[in-house]
């Protein structure tokens, strides 16, 4: 590292270059700033990074995409870029069908870069099991995305006892793509589990009855081929 006359690092001066030229170009959209701290929460701006992103891979730039989210994970000062672009969805749109495509398509490209990143299982778990919502949806999509993420009593939770509907449309999404993995006891709890939020938390004609219905539909499947189906049956 350079050093000037007055004995601040180069790099240092860099870096703080590249955060006032970030508060210059989001400073509408800038939600708070902390730097004796160093603590930047531009969630609505790392959005917008996100997207520049997608778009530069769409053009084929893969090194500026990869440049761009580096930079919003940088921005954020969070391990969980996707969960803060999540948020960051959420927080600036209204509840309705314009929301939930976005965060759809957030969840689309999150399967996408699951499979280009590397995640520890452990880390990935305790979002399902500890965090906040933002935290458990990306936790699920990753499970989604990678088989070795998966855990089965984590996902059942998130069934059960989901912050909102969308988390647990995700975890009973998760469940369909599990089921040829569980073994009967698994099947059985799941079936209970999915059962118990008909009529409940969601109902007949909406998404959730009838991810609920394919569930239960292939879990009758494996019944009948597995040789504890006719316990499980009951």
């Amino acid at each position: 590292m350079f050093v000037t006359e007055n004995g601040t690092g180069t790099g240092v001066l860099l870096g703080l270059g590249g955060v006032l030229l970030v508060l210059a170009l989001f400073e509408d959209r800038l939600e708070s700033f902390e730097f004796g701290g160093a603590k930047l929460r531009l969630r609505a701006a790392a959005a917008d990074t996100y997207a520049l992103a997608e778009e530069a891979e769409r053009q084929g730039d893969s090194s500026t995409a990869r440049r761009l989210r580096e930079e919003a994970r940088a921005l954020l000062g969070v391990a969980e870029p996707a969960a803060a672009e999540y948020r960051a969805l959420r927080d600036s749109m209204a509840p309705g069908p314009e929301r939930t495509r976005a965060l759809e398509e957030h969840v689309a490209r999150t399967r996408r870069r699951a499979k280009e990143e590397r995640f520890e299982p452990a880390e990935v778990l305790r979002w399902l099991r500890e965090g906040n919502e933002e935290q458990r949806v990306t936790a699920l999509v990753l499970m989604q995305a990678l088989r070795e993420l998966r855990d089965f009593e984590a996902v059942l939770d998130a069934i059960g006892h989901s912050y909102s509907a969308f988390e647990q449309y995700h975890a009973m999404r998760l469940a369909v793509d599990m089921v040829d993995d569980l073994d009967a006891r698994q099947l059985r709890r799941l079936a209970e589990t999915v059962t118990s939020q008909r009529g409940y938390r969601f109902f007949r004609g909406g998404d959730r009855w009838t991810l609920s219905g394919n569930i239960l539909e292939k879990i009758s499947a494996r019944s009948s081929d597995t040789p504890a189906g006719d316990d499980l049956a009951r």
